[in-house]
């Protein structure tokens, strides 16, 4: 684990140029035309903030650790007393690695395609043979809870909620369906890092990638923010909830809403790691496909154990008013 005085010591502080202004204002928050956990449609206002313009790089990480001694959890064995029953041969450092699959397998087992994979952190992506050549300026991977929150501590900054997330994603475009609009490939462009062929077999990018690219590398929404959509699924600041404060119209939208509680966000329906706390994760990932995963939207959401890392998740972070922000030099 990391030093503590590491973490707790008192930054000097500049401002920091990575990051976009985003005025705060009203927005229908959710969507009626995809899946359950995205409805209803409703008013929600957040205040000014201020938010990354690329999520957080494995540049960016690898400093936070050089400086700091942080170890991750998916660096660390699980504690037996945490996972009663856990077979031998996963009670090491590991964490989950998408493998495609050599040809069409059902949809609804993702372990036909994810495997927990032992060695497997942010240092070595895909396994304890990997490595991060050419990976500087992707996103960083294999990040659980507690390591995103000792960043944006460290950083000076803070994780987004789930609405400041989304109402910066839309880049003012109040109920389109996407970031850029209403069409997922307007004139043919392909406008985020989701995935192109047959899931989870068959790739038709560049070079048969079947995983993150540089941030950046496809055009930012109407905010100036880039990958919102796509490359990685972004952790955000709030519980996992199904439901949420309903306003049909802007004159009593909530504000700033901090979703759901602790032990609302538990997975009831789990026999195995249901007692595990749930954060909304946004934006999608570059693992999202038409015939599987349409939540390469800024309206879709996710939920996951903040315990859990894997090879598609990131995040990035906010400064909340509409000072200038700061950063850890």
């Amino acid at each position: 684990m990391p030093s503590t005085l590491a973490l707790a010591r008192k930054p000097r502080r500049t401002p920091h140029d990575g990051m976009v202004p985003i005025a705060g204002g009203r927005f229908r928050m959710g969507s009626d035309r995809h899946y359950p956990e995205e409805a209803p449609v409703r008013w929600v206002e957040v205040d000014d903030f201020w938010i990354d313009a690329r999520p957080v790089t494995v540049r960016d990480f690898a400093r936070f650790v050089r400086e700091t001694g942080w170890v991750t959890v998916a660096e660390q064995p699980p504690d037996p007393a945490q996972y009663p029953g856990v077979l031998p041969e996963f009670a090491a450092p590991g964490s989950l690695v998408f493998q495609p699959t050599a040809g069409p397998v059902p949809l609804d087992d993702i372990r036909a395609w994810w495997r927990y994979t032992l060695g497997a952190d942010w240092r070595h992506p895909v396994g304890p043979q990997s490595s991060l050549n050419g990976l500087l300026d992707h996103p960083v991977v294999h990040v659980a809870w507690a390591d995103v929150e000792a960043y944006a501590r460290w950083i000076g900054k803070e994780l987004p909620t789930e609405a400041e997330w989304e109402y910066a994603a839309r880049g003012g475009l109040d109920g389109a369906d996407y970031a850029w609009g209403e069409a997922f490939t307007p004139g043919g462009q392909v406008m985020a890092n989701t995935w192109q062929g047959e899931f989870p077999y068959q790739t038709l990018k560049r070079g048969c990638n079947f995983r993150t690219s540089r941030t950046g590398s496809f055009p930012p929404n109407g905010y100036g923010l880039f990958d919102m959509i796509g490359n990685v699924w972004e952790w955000t600041q709030d519980w996992w909830s199904t439901t949420a404060p309903q306003a049909a119209s802007p004159c009593c939208a909530p504000k700033n809403p901090r979703g759901g509680t602790v032990e609302g966000s538990l997975d009831r329906n789990c026999s195995a790691g249901g007692d595990i706390p749930r954060k909304v994760l946004k934006g999608g990932s570059h693992l999202c496909a038409p015939s599987y995963c349409r939540r390469y939207r800024p309206a879709a959401r996710h939920a996951q154990p903040i315990d859990t890392s894997t090879s598609h998740i990131g995040f990035r972070c906010v400064v909340r008013g509409a000072g200038e922000p700061q950063r850890n030099c």
